[in-house]
């Protein structure tokens, strides 16, 4: 996965505490996101364009978390 590749890079230095920490953080700002873009669509008058935004941030949110929890643990092959 070449997002988690990307990710990675940017949370290597991170030692596992931090790693979880952080990955609490990002599962919360999904969380958030999540509750705004069913509520912006319940409310039935939309800005598309805010709409769009907040679901790629949520989007880009997922894809930190998948590669923060690849390397939390990692697919070790044996």
């Amino acid at each position: 996965m070449q997002s988690a590749q990307v990710f990675g890079c940017m949370f290597g230095d991170l030692d596992e505490d931090a790693l979880v920490a952080k990955l609490a953080e990002l599962r919360r700002e999904h969380r958030t996101l999540d509750a705004e873009v069913r509520a912006a669509q319940e409310c039935g008058v939309v800005d598309q364009l805010k709409l769009v935004r907040l679901k790629r941030r949520k989007l880009m949110l997922k894809d930190m978390i998948f590669a923060l929890e690849d390397q939390l643990n990692p697919d070790i092959i044996a």
